[in-house]
């Protein structure tokens, strides 16, 4: 019943037989029996045919500013209409929301908005954007694309907060409605991702470079777990994988970690380490870097890359000195990568 009113038929699958079903929404590409979930916990086989149960059932709701996602590049300082369904395709060992995310969206109560009423309601919020948030969007694409395309349609910006594991298609027909995204590269080495997360490092890596391609504004946050994601050697791969790969003008958060989920036992990432990954970074060519999570260490205000002119100052969430004009440094008038405001 309540599952029902919710499902729909599913986009990118494939048949296998009469009563198997492989799904290539994402690089998991799940081959299900009769009556399975994928790993998502959101795509069900029923008959022979896929279904996705996260459509118009969102469980969480919310306003939020544009640096809490984080984006710092982009309109700052401006509300965006937030939200998410539950299920993930990762089983990240440290999640934050793995209330909603590490459940079905059925399990969960949620709201009852289709694509039309959700833009309605983020209209009615007085925000000019909508972001797919908090769990991982790809695992509510139908629900995501419908809202995307009518949102673009009455004028709002669409920003995308994921985990970058989806394939090539879908995210293709999807980048047509978004305006902006952050990846969370979790780490650099694909056996530790596996371990962290349940997925691999190279689909990630490919969707960065898509999303470079189709020139949606892009940032990027990379967690720091203590023996997990902070090892100094990695972060350097890291850097000069980004440098080399032209992403030198994309804002690159380094997050403190706190022990959550499964990961409690594990300290809280030391300001030393914060530290040293931002001078890796920026000795690898790479101008733009935050640090999040630390705030007495004032890693995330907006320096100007040529003259060192501080053009943002930000505390916490609240942006206060904005010196940035038509995209140039007040100062010296460097362009500054972003969008910025109108």
């Amino acid at each position: 019943m309540k599952a029902e009113k919710w499902q729909k038929i599913a986009s990118y699958q494939e048949k296998r037989t009469d009563q198997v079903v492989r799904c290539h929404l994402c690089p998991h590409r799940c081959v299900l029996q009769q009556g399975a979930a994928g790993i998502c916990k959101t795509r069900i086989n029923q008959s022979g045919t896929l279904y996705t149960t996260a459509y118009g059932n969102p469980c969480s709701l919310s306003i939020d500013p544009i640096e809490k996602k984080p984006l710092f590049h982009f309109m700052p300082g401006q509300p965006v209409f937030s939200l998410a369904t539950g299920g993930c395709n990762f089983r990240c060992l440290n999640c934050q929301n793995w209330q909603i995310s590490q459940t079905s969206p059925q399990s969960l109560n949620g709201y009852d908005l289709d694509p039309e009423a959700l833009v309605q309601r983020a209209i009615g919020c007085n925000t000019s954007m909508i972001a797919f948030t908090y769990t991982e969007p790809t695992v509510f694409y139908e629900y995501m694309y419908d809202t995307a395309r009518i949102a673009r349609g009455k004028g709002l910006k669409v920003v995308w907060i994921s985990n970058g594991y989806i394939n090539r298609e879908p995210l293709l027909d999807l980048c047509p409605y978004l305006d902006a995204a952050n990846i969370d590269l979790k780490c650099f080495e694909d056996v530790m991702y596996r371990k962290l997360t349940g997925g691999r490092l190279q689909p990630v890596l490919d969707t960065l470079l898509t999303l470079k391609e189709k020139k949606i504004w892009l940032e990027i946050t990379n967690l720091l777990i203590p023996g997990f994601s902070d090892n100094p050697e990695m972060i350097t791969h890291m850097c000069e994988w980004l440098f080399a790969n032209g992403f030198e003008d994309t804002p690159l958060h380094f997050s403190r970690f706190f022990p959550n989920y499964k990961l409690t036992d594990v300290p809280p990432t030391p300001a030393e380490s914060l530290l040293e990954a931002k001078a890796i970074a920026l000795k690898s060519g790479l101008k733009f870097i935050y640090i999040g999570n630390q705030p007495r260490l004032h890693g995330e205000d907006t320096v100007c890359p040529q003259c060192g002119h501080t053009l943002i100052q930000r505390y916490g969430y609240t942006v206060g000195t904005y010196e940035i004009q038509d995209g140039k440094c007040n100062r010296c008038g460097k362009s500054v990568a972003g969008i910025w405001h109108s």
